[in-house]
């Protein structure tokens, strides 16, 4: 298949990623700022060359909030033209990266620094009694509805009605993380593996999902730089490209819809995405998924054609995901088992992996990376934005 003349146009140049987990004593700021800091080496760029700021957040903020007053760009003395937040649930990178792509093919940019940081663990233990406080206009908090684990639920328990799935082939799928997880030393989870006993003996926390099953809050920072294709060139690590983005939201569906509790919005992300990189699902050697939840990841492997929709539990009991399997997911823990940082995650991994620095976890050959962003929910359970990005040499 022929590629779209809008793929390599951009690139990605540099990346940072601070220590990541469990990281007391400092502020989300503090690692947004030195993971900037560290792209910034990593792409051999000074930060006088930085002219265009992002921040991959959850939301929007505004006026004298802290993340206007401190931003990261100013702590750093970057030059930069412009400098806004981004974000949709758990795609903000995504976002961040096509949006970055409008400034710099208008000249506006020339290296995009989008940056994320987060304290999501010290402030969930040191905070404990505002985890849990309601969002205005929720309709599910009066019935317990107040944390994701218990929306998202939804889509496990679904899978499981209408094609059988058991507990434990949500656990498959968290046992392969967790070994990947092995492989990446800075992974939260490095040196921990797990049986797929220690899943099911895992407490339940919102059925059927068991405490492994369910991603990590993280501390910690994680940053790229994007620039255009010419200039990708002159920078220290070799480029990795930008070869094709695409987007789905179930805000468009209807909510009573049952089929929209076993799917993703996969369909228009993938079919823009791969008719823009020019592939096809066979040319894919690595695959960073979102996966918030193990659930999230079954439906992926299915939308995207890996196995047939329902046939998701079964495909990954025979270990198609993990190390030595036939397509490689989440190849450095992911959010499960590595860290929670947004979609920048499995971006920053992808990148990792086409560049051929992910030391024992290198998918040999890797050439093309599919990396997804999910979330955002407007209503629990489903009309979840869905973010394709195809990046590669």
């Amino acid at each position: 298949m022929a590629r779209s003349k809008l793929s390599r146009r951009f690139a990605i140049v540099g990346i940072g990623v601070t220590k990541v987990g469990r990281v007391p004593g400092h502020t989300a700021r503090a690692f947004q700022t030195e993971a900037a800091r560290l792209a910034i080496e990593d792409a051999g760029l000074k930060r006088t060359d930085i002219d265009g700021a992002i921040n991959a957040k959850l939301e929007a903020g505004g006026g004298t909030a802290g993340d206007w007053v401190d931003a990261f760009p100013r702590i750093l003395g970057l030059p930069v033209k412009f400098y806004f937040h981004i974000g949709r649930g758990g795609a903000p990178g995504s976002y961040a990266l096509m949006a970055a792509g409008s400034f710099l093919e208008q000249g506006i940019a020339n290296y995009v620094l989008v940056s994320y940081g987060g304290d999501a663990w010290s402030a969930g233990h040191v905070k404990k009694e505002e985890a849990t406080r309601p969002r205005p206009g929720t309709w599910g908090n009066p019935f317990g509805d107040v944390r994701a684990m218990s929306h998202h639920s939804f889509f496990a328990c679904r899978h499981m009605y209408e094609f059988g799935t058991t507990s434990r082939q949500f656990g498959a799928i968290a046992v392969a993380e967790r070994a990947w997880a092995c492989k990446n030393p800075e992974a939260t989870m490095y040196g921990r593996p797990i049986t797929i006993e220690d899943h099911q003996n895992s407490p339940f926390l919102a059925w059927p999902y068991h405490l492994l099953d369910i991603s990590l809050e993280s501390d910690g920072g994680s940053a790229y730089i994007v620039t255009t294709a010419e200039r990708a060139r002159d920078c220290k690590k070799p480029p990795v490209y930008v070869l094709g983005q695409g987007f789905g939201e179930h805000i468009r569906e209807k909510w009573w819809k049952k089929t929209n509790y076993t799917a993703l919005d996969v369909e228009p992300a993938r079919e823009k995405a791969f008719k823009t990189a020019g592939i096809e699902l066979k040319d894919v050697d690595v695959a960073e998924l979102y996966d918030c939840f193990t659930g999230e990841v079954m439906l992926q492997l299915e939308g995207y054609g890996w196995c047939k929709k329902g046939e998701g539990g079964p495909f990954v009991e025979t270990g198609a995901i993990g190390p030595g399997g036939s397509i490689p997911v989440n190849t450095g823990g992911g959010l499960l088992s590595s860290h929670h940082h947004q979609d920048l995650t499995p971006i920053l991994e992808g990148v990792r992996q086409i560049r051929g620095e992910a030391g024992e976890r290198q998918i040999k050959g890797a050439r093309i990376a599919l990396v997804t962003g999910h979330g955002g929910e407007l209503l629990p359970g489903m009309s979840s934005t869905h973010c394709c990005t195809i990046l590669g040499k």
